[in-house]
């Protein structure tokens, strides 16, 4: 279940024909204990995740490889999705390992095709816990819409809702599809990006969108529904403020949310060091 890579050229190929798959690859060597240590769990998990790439790069036999990817002491695991770089673990931890295999082993859904050429489901890249919504009800909050797993988001006291999605890269983001029922599903909606905090409901209606949306019933049934694309291509944060729903119910239902784009870089904001100068120092 684990490829052994050859060389730089077989790991480039195998990232790019992994896909939208999870790719873990192991930084090993012969001669490191740990490591050693760490080689039958890493086979072990690649028999319990099977949707996932498992890859063993030897550091002394792919330098080329290893430098490339910032390797500097072993075993580190690194973590990739669409040749993207999501996350790395450095250091022998089994139980460490296993929940970053969890975090972004995804569901069979972030693995299908996402309908839009050369995008995909910008889920991987969602940091659930920085995320904020609204006027979500107790019962069905907003991390229910961001699986097709048979929960829901719901606003709570009236239709509004205002989402903030914090992403942990930058990332360009082409489109949106959103499932919900004809009557409750969302209609008007008003995007704004890069905020420093979430907005309240005054500040969203009377604040300038990005841009503003009008979904119909068919919009509803998860179709892509495409933005101005060209303004939204340094995201790190997307705000979604529901101003309405189709049927002027009490509340607004969304079953399913899927932001569709793509990574701008390798550069995981969770990684980011300051490595020259001090606080408050220009450079």
């Amino acid at each position: 279940m684990v490829r052994v890579v050859a060389d730089d050229a077989m790991f480039q190929a195998e990232l790019t024909s992994a896909g939208v798959k999870l790719v873990v690859v192991d930084f090993t060597a012969t001669w490191c204990g740990p490591c050693q240590r760490m080689a039958p769990i890493f086979e072990s998990l690649a028999t319990k995740y099977p949707r996932a790439v498992f890859l063993k790069v030897d550091v002394d036999e792919c330098q080329e490889t290893a430098g490339s990817q910032g390797v500097t002491a072993m075993p580190t695991f690194i973590f990739y999705r669409n040749r993207v770089k999501l996350d790395r673990l450095q250091g022998a931890d089994p139980n460490a390992l296993e929940a970053k295999v969890q975090q972004y082993y995804g569901s069979e859904e972030v693995e299908e095709e996402s309908g839009v050429a050369g995008h995909m489901d910008l889920n991987t890249f969602i940091m659930k816990q920085e995320c904020e919504c609204m006027n979500e009800s107790d019962d069905h909050p907003f991390p229910h819409c961001l699986t097709s797993a048979g929960g829901y988001l719901e606003s709570d006291c009236d239709e509004q809702l205002i989402i903030n999605i914090s992403f942990n890269q930058a990332v360009k983001v082409h489109s949106v599809k959103i499932k919900g029922p004809q009557d409750k599903g969302p209609k008007q909606i008003k995007l704004f990006i890069n905020q420093p905090r979430t907005l309240d409901f005054d500040a969203a209606e009377s604040n300038q969108a990005v841009q503003e949306i009008e979904l119909t019933q068919k919009d509803l049934e998860g179709v892509p529904v495409n933005l101005r694309f060209v303004k939204f291509q340094n995201v790190l944060n997307l705000q979604l403020f529901i101003k309405s729903n189709q049927a002027g119910t009490e509340t607004t239902q969304i079953d399913h949310l899927v932001i569709l784009g793509s990574p701008i870089g390798t550069t995981n904001m969770g990684e980011f060091k300051r490595v020259a100068g001090k606080k408050g120092e220009s450079h």
